[in-house]
């Protein structure tokens, strides 16, 4: 599989504007990537770009923190759908997760995958640098028990990025059913096939031309 269909198109920076956007959206079309990730305002404008392509449109819920309410995060979800979102990258209350608050955690994920059902991808940032081992296993579990659909390393917002060693421990968790997005930091070939061999399925960079033009 070529590397390039790995790759989440990224943009995600507070002062990205429309023209940013629809060049992403154009560089996607050519290179071939997976999806474009964007801030929600910006689904209606992908939709229409990409519609009839096969890049598909990716936004984020609850982002960067994590830390709304469950309702807000559904209603997020609910909109991006409405708009022409396909896939969903909704970040876990990591603070409930620390707290022990198994319930709630599955439960904030399950809300955002109902509202997907059928519609959309859900993948589950779980904000690696922030946990211990055992709170990774935990929320890899949680988000499977949910029902999502990948488990996601990072925002790119936080105090750390992708690893190598992350991936391996997310993918032996989840085991088959579940798919692996390495994001946070990649931003070399290198470190792009690093992840891709440990076991990523996507990959979300903002450095996805660099990575597939070098040699």
């Amino acid at each position: 599989m070529k590397l390039a269909s790995l790759i989440d198109h990224t943009i995600l920076k507070p002062e990205a504007g429309k023209e940013q956007v629809e060049t992403i959206c154009r560089e996607a079309r050519e290179y071939g990537f997976a999806s474009v990730c964007v801030n929600s305002s910006y689904v209606p404008l992908c939709a229409e770009l990409l519609r009839d392509t096969e890049v598909k449109v990716c936004t984020v819920i609850g982002f960067p923190l994590g830390a709304m309410s469950t309702a807000a995060k559904a209603a997020e979800a609910r909109q991006a759908i409405l708009d022409g979102a396909e896939e969903l990258d909704m970040v876990i209350h990591i603070g409930m997760l620390k707290d022990g608050n198994n319930e709630y955690v599955e439960q904030d994920i399950h809300s955002v995958v109902e509202e997907a059902r059928g519609k959309a991808a859900v993948k589950v940032i779980i904000e690696t640098c922030l946990l211990s081992e055992e709170e990774k296993i935990r929320a890899c579990l949680l988000a499977k028990k949910a029902g999502a659909d990948y488990v996601k390393t990072s925002t790119g917002f936080s105090t750390g990025g992708a690893t190598a060693e992350d991936i391996a421990l997310m993918k032996k968790t989840v085991g088959k059913d579940m798919k692996v997005k390495a994001s946070g930091g990649i931003r070399t070939r290198e470190k792009a096939e690093e992840m891709r061999k440990a076991g990523a399925d996507r990959i979300g960079t903002s450095s996805g031309i660099r990575i597939v033009e070098e040699m």
